[in-house]
């Protein structure tokens, strides 16, 4: 990848669109698995937004997973989460073609904090932080699903189609076996789980837009809390259980399963403070049915990501590591349908 030729690019983007601009600097930024990220350091010498800043460079990737956004598509949704004051980088200054030929890219404003689960979950400066998660990110959510689609007189979000008939659940479930059908060899636990799935399907009272992929690794943490949500790239029109449930996915936890809140907290704290600040009671059995799915899609991620290495997409030997996680999800969602585990 030439920095350089992207360095030019980003330049020749932001004297257009901001006001003369030289690139300070730009690196690679570590993580990501399916966009392009970059660390870039701006001079911009003229215009409202003069001064130095640093950002984040968000470039679409050589191939986009089922149900991901374009960084275009990914503009507008973190914009309304702006507006409706989740704690997130202001994306700006949208363009194409600087990274890759054709593909969309942004720029977010720089954040502090540390976003690896591992460290989020024990690094010793962070210890008074993980007190405060549950509730922050309980607030979070809940400004998340303030956004409500056309349909509900909300926000013309282009390019985040509503499940039809509003039915978030019968749209997980085709989106899963879709997925499950592309994988050339049987996983007969997969199947049972949509049966299952399919068999105890919860209505959808509230539609709302549902961040997909809330969990510990996609937000920044310092020391004094929350500095940041992360990552909108699966984000659509949803259920709110869906983001409560996927935050207690075996593998967000990191190790530290006795505590299902994402490594760090107990469920009836976090429920009730998701509570508290949404007016809305949380039904611990949808919850429920969300976290089987949310296990079995990630099961299903898992195949996925491999699936792009054997197939020559990537040569990035992480997605190997990922890939054997698949089975870790088939356990962790049949045993929460054997235990009914609410």
């Amino acid at each position: 990848m030439d920095l350089h030729a992207i360095a030019e690019r980003v330049a020749a983007h932001l004297t257009a669109v901001a006001g003369p601009t030289r690139v300070a600097g730009l690196e690679p930024l570590a993580g990501g698995a399916c966009q392009d990220n970059f660390v870039v350091d701006l001079d911009i010498q003229g215009g409202p937004d003069v001064g130095d800043h640093r950002v984040v460079l968000r470039s679409d990737g050589s191939a986009l997973l089922d149900g991901t956004l374009s960084r275009r598509e990914e503009f507008g949704v973190i914009n309304a989460a702006v507006a409706a004051g989740v704690r997130t980088p202001r994306a700006r200054w949208l363009g194409r073609g600087l990274v890759q030929e054709d593909a969309w890219a942004l720029f977010l404003d720089w954040a502090p904090g540390v976003a690896i689960g591992r460290k989020v979950l024990r690094d010793p400066d962070l210890a008074g932080a993980r007190e405060t998660l549950a509730d922050e990110l309980a607030g979070e959510l809940a400004r998340i699903h303030s956004i409500r689609p056309p349909s509900c007189g909300g926000a013309d979000l282009p390019g985040l189609p509503e499940p039809a008939g509003g039915d978030a659940a019968a749209a997980a479930i085709a989106s899963a076996r879709r997925m499950l059908q592309t994988v050339p060899e049987p996983h007969p636990a997969m199947e049972l789980c949509l049966r299952w799935l399919a068999q105890n399907a919860p209505p959808t009272p509230r539609l709302c837009l549902a961040h997909r992929d809330f969990r510990t690794g996609n937000f920044l943490v310092t020391a004094p809390g929350l500095s940041a949500v992360l990552d909108w790239e699966f984000s659509g029109w949803g259920a709110p259980e869906e983001d409560l449930a996927w935050i207690s996915v075996r593998d967000w936890r990191f190790g530290n399963l006795d505590r299902p809140i994402g490594g760090f907290a107990e469920r009836d704290p976090f429920y009730a403070a998701y509570e508290a600040a949404s007016g809305h009671a949380v039904d611990r059995r949808v919850v429920h049915w969300w976290e089987v799915m949310g296990n079995l899609r990630w099961g299903l991620g898992c195949l996925a990501q491999l699936a792009r290495y054997s197939s020559g997409q990537t040569r990035d030997l992480e997605m190997v590591a990922i890939g054997r996680r698949a089975a870790e999800m088939e356990y962790e969602a049949l045993r929460l349908i054997q235990r009914g585990d609410f």
